[in-house]
């Protein structure tokens, strides 16, 4: 592991603002709406040679009864375990409080390294009022402004002296998997089951995960960033910025990772937005593993899982070719099917098939069923190769190549997939001039 630095602190004190400083993205969400921050996030960061991983948190309330407000707390708890370091934020706006007390008190008995970050100290003037933070214990203030980054290369020539030298190689090409969906499916209870902790905060309430959080998995033989994301709604229905924000950043996750395991509920069945959601990740050239979670909560019979496959795959085309997966997450059932399948796309979406096999197997079924003529001109495909793209691309070859029809794309499709395994993946297939 690298160096862990978690960023702690009550609620609204600029601990996001200040983790996007420190990661130079703006990965967590920022909103003068207290709350916003929920799970852990992490960034990585590097300072005079030296790279270090950054835990946001959310806001520490204790002895709160509010159902997010005690999950908050436990995952604070936890970043500040793994931590190397403590960034302690306070607010020169406010001054000490009550709560920034209680969250000294806790972060004392951690036994960690602890730097009082005292934050939105725009101007001169409010560094006069910074003193009474020493009352906290920790000695050195660092006067930041993390708007606008003043004073935070000070803090961080300091936090680094303190972090002992780990020489980490940089994962090569490491899969991403982002799990996707609607609200409430059950994104964040499979991510927690997959790693075996509470990893993500999980309620019964639609739209608990805001930010799209990233994990690293390196479990049986299997390694991979897995990604949970803020559930997907259709924009009509995002009525908070900090909602509309949240799907930004899904959609992103969507956009920068290998495999999409877009998940739906059993019993309301693929929605128009699933669709949406299904064909953005197809039209990004993403693998897809579809699934059905809450499984446990159908009536079946025989014929349930046979008809529910059809129904689904009704619903996706012309794009049928994926798999599906039918779990009980709260059940732990079938969730590692869910990883292995996920794996094998990953798998199918970076298959590079050689040219002479390509030809080989193809051409005898372009040859028996020829393209149809177009106003009497014969259409000749000659060569086929796959190109060097991220995903599955091909291009064929032939003496006319806007003469082509879709259905006759479609069946030269489906030839490649009946002879190659590219489950769960894309395909685009180019017509070129010979």
């Amino acid at each position: 592991m690298t160096n862990i630095v978690a960023i702690v602190g009550r609620p609204n004190v600029g601990k996001s603002t200040l983790f996007n400083r420190l990661v130079g993205k703006r990965k967590a969400i920022v909103d003068e709406q207290s709350g916003v921050t929920r799970d852990r996030h992490y960034g990585e960061s590097e300072w005079n040679g030296k790279t270090f991983t950054v835990i946001d948190t959310g806001g520490y309330v204790k002895g709160s009864d509010d159902v997010y407000e005690k999950q908050i707390r436990r995952q604070v708890e936890m970043a500040v375990e793994e931590a190397s370091a403590l960034l302690f934020v306070v607010d020169v706006e406010t001054g000490v409080t009550d709560l920034d007390i209680s969250v000294a008190s806790v972060l004392r008995k951690s036994g960690k390294k602890i730097f009082l970050v005292a934050n939105k100290v725009d101007n001169n003037t409010r560094i006069n009022d910074t003193p009474e933070f020493f009352s906290l214990g920790f000695g050195e203030v660092y006067c930041v402004s993390a708007i606008n980054g003043s004073g935070t290369g000070e803090l961080l020539d300091a936090l680094v002296k303190s972090l002992p030298d780990k020489r980490v190689e940089k994962d090569i090409e490491i899969p991403r998997f982002a799990i996707v969906g609607q609200p409430n499916v059950g994104k964040s209870s499979l991510l927690n089951c997959l790693v075996g902790e509470e990893r993500t905060i999980v309620t019964p309430v639609a739209g608990t995960t805001r930010d799209s959080i990233d994990t690293h998995y390196n479990k049986y033989g299997h390694e991979f960033i897995l990604v949970d994301t803020a559930g997907i709604r259709r924009k009509a229905r995002v009525k908070e910025d900090v909602e509309y924000y949240s799907v930004l950043r899904a959609m992103k996750a969507i956009e920068e990772c290998d495999v999409c395991i877009l998940m739906i509920d059993a019993e309301n069945g693929i929605s128009a937005q699933d669709l949406s959601i299904f064909g953005e990740a197809k039209e990004k050239g993403k693998g897809v593993v579809l699934v059905v979670n809450k499984w446990d909560l159908l009536e079946k019979d025989n014929s349930t899982l046979l008809n529910y496959e059809k129904y689904v795959h009704e619903k996706l085309k012309p794009f049928t070719d994926v798999p599906l997966v039918f779990t009980s997450v709260i059940n732990k059932q079938r969730v590692m099917k869910v990883i292995e399948t996920t794996i094998k796309v990953y798998e199918n979406r970076k298959k590079k098939i050689t040219t002479s096999l390509l030809n080989k197997t193809i051409l005898p079924f372009i040859e028996a069923t020829p393209p149809p003529a177009i106003r009497g001109r014969i259409i000749r495909i000659n060569y086929i190769t796959q190109l060097p793209t991220a995903y599955p691309q091909f291009a064929f070859f032939t003496n006319h190549p806007t003469y082509i029809n879709e259905s006759y794309a479609r069946f030269l499709e489906n030839k490649i997939r009946e002879k190659f395994d590219f489950t769960g993946v894309a395909i685009k297939i180019y017509f070129r001039q010979k």
